[in-house]
């Protein structure tokens, strides 16, 4: 199977790592140490990396730390919108605002502990899978 990998910068990559199994129903494929998980969901492989710690995490040259948070997200379909909100609001999940609708279908966008976005759709004209 082809993955798709997306890198996500976390305050605490333990914490976020319990979000993203417990709301989202990622699986965790490797946690070699505190600063760094990868989860995966269906093809999507999600890396949390801790702003400021080794690898992608550290500092650039000019002495800039990758930091959290921000517009991009990665998109998860789901058959019933409505019922994925009040599961995860029961949860104590956090959306940054209201349902979204467009001629496509609806969408919401769900906060990861640090920021991050995670939009989460109900297309109108295709199956989601």
């Amino acid at each position: 199977m082809d993955h798709v990998y997306v890198r996500y910068f976390v305050t605490d990559a333990e914490r976020s790592t319990r979000f993203y199994r417990e709301m989202l129903g990622f699986e965790v494929v490797m946690n070699p140490n505190p600063g760094f998980s990868l989860l995966e969901r269906g093809s999507l492989r999600l890396m949390l990396n801790a702003s400021g710690g080794r690898g992608a995490g550290q500092s650039s040259s000019s002495g800039e730390t990758p930091e959290p948070g921000g517009w991009n997200r990665f998109q998860i379909r789901v058959d019933n919108l409505d019922a994925e909100i009040a599961r995860i609001q029961e949860s104590g999940g956090t959306f940054y605002d209201e349902v979204i609708e467009s001629m496509g279908g609806r969408q919401i966008l769900l906060i990861d502990p640090d920021g991050n976005l995670i939009e989460l759709f109900e297309s109108r004209t295709e199956p989601n899978r």
